[in-house]
């Protein structure tokens, strides 16, 4: 599908300039935010779901395959798994559902807490997740379309907007990422 032309104009700035006449300018400011932001993650999903399309996996199978790779033995229990990729459970289980459905993961007990299940990677997914994120890293974050400078002052700004709102706790988020020079 081709990307559709170019608005004549950004209509988050037109929605600004409206707000402010209808007497709403204290709220403008917040409203091109909250809605740039969410624009700008339309876009970016598209990126990524393009990217991930030949692999068959969606961006949330993805993190899960990808978070399971960096863990020591591939394996994390369902709830670990939930509160690291700040999902709901349901999430998580239904992605492992889809994925050992395909021989991606696989559920094992616990090996000392019978009422914990893991999900554990399988060579397969292993791979899987390796080819996804060399697509991703090609055609998605090496070019995410900001210059460096501007890519590490949004990623800032977005982590304090993150802390704020309590999605992580960090005594200094200027130091959180680490940039490469």
């Amino acid at each position: 599908m081709p990307a559709p032309s170019p608005l004549p104009l950004d209509p988050i700035a037109e929605a600004h300039r409206q707000w402010t006449e209808h007497g709403w300018s204290d709220a403008a400011d917040g409203m091109a935010a909250v809605t740039s932001l969410m624009r700008a993650q339309q876009i970016m999903l598209a990126r990524v779901e393009e990217a991930l399309k030949p692999t068959g996996l969606t961006f949330s199978r993805y993190e899960l395959l990808t978070l399971l790779t960096f863990t020591k033995n591939g394996a994390l229990p369902m709830a670990k798994a939930s509160a690291r990729l700040q999902v709901h459970p349901t999430s998580v289980t239904n992605a492992v559902d889809r994925l050992e459905s395909v021989g991606y993961v696989r559920r094992i007990p616990h090996p000392s807490d019978r009422r914990t299940t893991l999900v554990e990677i399988t060579e397969q997914g292993r791979t899987l997740a390796v080819e996804a994120t060399e697509r991703l890293n090609s055609l998605v974050f090496a070019k995410p379309g900001l210059a460096r400078d501007k890519l590490m002052a949004l990623v800032r700004i977005l982590a304090e907007l993150r802390s704020d709102a309590g999605d992580f706790d960090s005594d200094d988020i200027t130091t959180s990422f680490r940039f490469r020079s």
